[in-house]
């Protein structure tokens, strides 16, 4: 019968094999991402999504652009529909109010 101990070593057994059978295999990976790196001419700056590292990547950002208020409370306090729900509109559905009610 297998003992306790008996497993354990063999858990640290097939421990180590595993990490040695990943280790050999990242590298292949590895070489193969390099490879195809370098046929289709991606750099590592593209791989991180700057913007000024290749002319493929020259889009305009939205970033920054100011969007239309979609709901405005009765203080005068407005709310374009993204991001977060402002707490006054969040007390107010709280409360029993549609946020429809609320839309410019």
């Amino acid at each position: 019968m297998t003992t306790y101990n008996d497993l354990l070593k063999q858990i640290e057994s097939l421990t180590k094999q595993a990490e040695e059978i990943r280790k050999s295999e990242i590298n292949g990976v590895i070489a193969d991402i390099k490879e195809k790196m370098q046929k289709h001419g991606i750099t590592v700056a593209d791989l991180r999504g700057d913007k000024s590292a290749s002319p493929r990547t020259a889009k305009k950002s939205s970033s920054g652009s100011k969007v239309a208020a979609k709901f405005r409370s009765p203080a005068g306090e407005t709310w374009s529909g993204r991001g977060r729900t402002p707490k006054w509109l969040a007390e107010a559905e709280a409360a029993g109010a549609k946020r429809e009610a609320f839309a410019v």
